[in-house]
């Protein structure tokens, strides 16, 4: 029984920390249906929710070196998270129009060495703003969690797992049964159709950018009391994200969603089980032996080519 409550913690886990993963490559996942392109500052989404919710809550210590005064702010914690999302749509907006929209009629790789370079300007940003010291957050409820039968359920991983299945039945809701969501998945399909159909398309792909950064940075957010928050938080997300998008099925929802929890139950085994400092390589070797073979995922479809 005790094993058994031991496999029980340590699924759980993995499947609070996959949640985490799936969100952030959900992101990926919309990106690159909208733009065709992978948005590799889409793991720094994640960080500048975290520190957005330490702005909010804590304040920011400032950069006497670079003149940057600090100030401390303690806003409510459900109101805090409220305005670190407004801040992370306004970055996805800034984002779109930064990065991407200068772009848009450009092959794919001026766009993808755009969003890698936005990635190093955001995280040295946050450098200048913040000290590269860890920060910790406090969790969204005051009480460590539940114990149900051997097996301790944290709250901040039950907020993990509740917030992961509304925003995927929110998501699901959303694409599948309103008519901006039928504009996205169109403009996903084709931008030039869509176009001839009426359909905004600059617009919904302002809209899926906005969309990205919230949802990324919420990842952040949640995940920032368990992992603190840190300028390379983002970086060691998006890592596995992306991982989570090409065993899942590189472009596919579903895949992005079943990538993740493979990933994050994958990786609590093998720290449980192998080794801590090396849990982040089996992980990436799920990814290896999926490329090899299933190279188009396990929801992605096989494509053959005409000589």
């Amino acid at each position: 029984m005790e094993a058994l409550a031991n496999n029980l913690q340590v699924l759980f886990q993995g499947l609070a920390l996959g949640s985490i993963y799936a969100l952030v490559a959900l992101g990926f996942v919309l990106i690159i249906r909208a733009t065709n392109v992978v948005n590799f500052a889409q793991g720094d989404f994640a960080m500048l929710g975290g520190y957005a919710m330490i702005l909010f809550t804590v304040g920011m210590p400032g950069n006497p070196e670079l003149h940057i005064p600090g100030f401390a702010m303690h806003v409510p914690y459900g109101v805090a998270i409220l305005l670190a999302a407004v801040v992370m749509a306004i970055i996805g907006l800034a984002f779109n129009y930064g990065v991407y929209y200068p772009l848009r009629n450009r092959s794919f790789l001026p766009v993808l060495i755009s969003t890698l370079g936005a990635s190093i300007f955001l995280q040295n940003t946050v450098l200048a703003l913040f000290n590269p010291q860890p920060r910790p957050l406090d969790k969204l409820f005051n009480i460590e969690g539940v114990t149900i039968g051997g097996v301790f359920l944290d709250s901040q991983y039950l907020v993990i797992l509740v917030f992961t299945i509304l925003a995927v039945a929110f998501q699901y809701f959303f694409f599948e049964h309103t008519l901006i969501g039928k504009k996205l998945q169109a403009t996903s399909q084709d931008k030039d159709m869509a176009r001839l159909l009426g359909i905004p398309v600059t617009l919904m792909i302002i809209i899926t950018f906005v969309y990205s950064a919230v949802l990324g940075g919420l990842a952040g957010m949640l995940v920032a009391p368990i992992l603190f928050v840190s300028i390379g938080m983002g970086s060691t997300i998006a890592l596995k994200a992306f991982a989570a998008t090409i065993i899942g099925g590189f472009g596919d929802v579903a895949g992005a969603i079943v990538g993740g929890i493979i990933i994050g139950v994958i990786e609590s085994f093998a720290a449980y089980y192998i080794s801590v400092p090396y849990k982040d390589a089996y992980a990436f070797l799920a990814l290896f032996l999926v490329l090899l073979f299933r190279p188009q995922g396990i929801f992605g479809e096989k494509v053959s080519e005409k000589a």
